[in-house]
This record gives structure tokens, sequence and C-alpha cells, in this order.
């Protein structure tokens, strides 16, 4: 085998940042206070695009109803 060995520490380090969850606005590690983005700016990204429409929720489309049921 060729390469070189892994410390225990470098092995920690690896195990760590591949459970992190990433930021689904940029990839960055996620913060505790901000999750599930990386900080505020994301997180207000985010609801921008909510707010702006950008988002939506699958679903059965909802209409306005119809003239018919006044009868």
């Amino acid at each position: 085998m060729s390469g070189k060995a892994i410390s225990g520490q470098d092995a920690a380090k690896r195990a760590k940042s591949a459970k992190r969850p990433k930021c689904p606005i940029c990839g960055k590690p996620t913060v505790q206070d901000y999750r599930p983005f990386c900080g505020r700016a994301c997180a207000d990204e985010d609801l921008s695009r909510w707010l702006g429409g950008r988002y939506v929720v699958a679903g059965e489309s909802v209409g306005h109803k119809d003239d018919d049921d006044k009868e």
C-alpha cells in the first residue's frame, strides 16, 4: 500500500466535518444559532426567496369558488 497513514487526529477532523450539515444556500457548514443556515445573511436570503414566491410547496391547487356555488 502506498500513501500516508492517517493519524487519529486527522481522521477525527474528517469524520466531524463529514457529519456536519451544510447550508442549503451557500454550502458552508451550518452554525447552531442559524440552523440550517451558516449565518444571518443566508437565513435572510431564504426568507426573501419564500416571500418573493421563488419557493412553492407542492400540492393540489386551490381554486377560487366559481359562480356555480351561488345557485
